[in-house]
């Protein structure tokens, strides 16, 4: 499995030719949350100043997502922005403080973020999420951050995901353990929920 990431670290990354050349950075992740996908990304200017570029990145123009860039072979793979997101929206107007849910219908929190394998993958894994009190019980005033793996189906109904009751089973409180947990690997993540 390639290198999980936050979809919010994504934004600010540098977009770059193979051959060297810094094209743009990235704005927002596109994402198809249904089919569990990046789609692309919007992207903005390099400059300080610079704002949005008419031009997105669509995930079939990416050759590599990479820990500190994306990579693309040149600038032939750019297309206009709006086309591209017509239909689907940015990560943060789709996913982000969307409620999670559970088949059977209990709370699991909300999306703080949307974790993806880079590489040239781009699928989305898990979700970090603000815990309700019912799934992740324990003390404090603020909500527990957990990582959730997406299972195998998912349903997103307006502002709604819903995970089956198997994903929701283990989850990890930080994403090198969340990488273990997906991974299949033995790490440091939390055991089976009541």
């Amino acid at each position: 499995m390639n290198e999980l990431m936050a979809a919010r670290s994504i934004t600010t990354r540098p977009v770059v030719t193979l051959g060297g050349d810094a094209v743009a950075h990235v704005k927002d992740t596109v994402c198809d949350a249904a089919a569990s996908r990046i789609t692309g990304f919007t992207l903005t200017g390099r400059g300080l100043l610079s704002g949005p570029l008419k031009d997105g990145l669509p995930w079939a123009g990416v050759s590599a997502l990479g820990h500190d860039a994306v990579m693309i072979r040149d600038r032939r793979g750019l297309v206009d922005a709006a086309a591209m997101t017509a239909r689907q929206q940015p990560l943060r107007a789709r996913l982000l403080g969307a409620r999670v849910l559970t088949e059977a219908g209990a709370e699991v929190g909300t999306v703080l973020d949307v974790v993806v394998e880079g590489g040239t993958a781009g699928r989305v894994v898990g979700f970090r999420v603000a815990a309700s009190r019912r799934f992740v019980p324990g003390p404090g005033r603020h909500r527990r951050r957990v990582y959730v793996p997406r299972g195998g189906t998912l349903s997103v109904t307006g502002r709604a995901l819903v995970l089956p009751e198997d994903a929701v089973r283990h989850v990890a409180d930080d994403l090198p353990g969340f990488s273990s947990l997906v991974g299949g690997v033995p790490g440091p993540w939390r055991g089976s929920l009541p």
